[in-house]
């Protein structure tokens, strides 16, 4: 796998960050963040640090994965809430799926996604985990 350090680089806010946007016109907060408003079309719209913690609304586990994520079979992508009510497509870690429940508080974390090989770019970006209770 060639991964892009340009792209990598270019994604670095929404993907270390949970960086999203707001439309300055209508208010409305979305994921991932877009040049323009995509409930009112407007382009006034400003980079904004989204909640860390939020919870699960539904989810879908991946036995079958291909070439490269064999290793992280099987993977949970789940649609998380976030705090705030955005809504974002993400991978659950570090539980077993059947455990995995609706409502279930989870948390995001900076995680390893993907290595070029033994010698390429390392790729970060976020992954949930469930949330610590308390």
């Amino acid at each position: 796998m060639k991964v892009s350090p340009a792209r990598v680089w270019r994604a670095r806010g929404s993907r270390y960050r949970l960086e999203g946007s707001r439309c300055r016109d209508c208010g409305f907060t979305f994921y991932p963040p877009k040049p323009a408003c995509p409930k009112c079309g407007s382009r006034n719209v400003e980079r904004v640090q989204l909640p860390p913690r939020g919870r699960v609304v539904t989810w879908a586990v991946q036995y079958t994965v291909p070439e490269g994520f064999r290793s992280r079979a099987p993977i949970v992508a789940a649609i998380i809430e976030l705090e705030n009510g955005v809504r974002v497509l993400g991978t659950i870690v570090d539980v077993d799926p059947s455990e995995i429940r609706d409502g279930m508080t989870v948390e995001a974390q900076l995680r390893r996604v993907a290595e070029d090989g033994d010698e390429g770019l390392i790729v970060y970006g976020l992954k949930f985990v469930p949330a610590p209770r308390g």
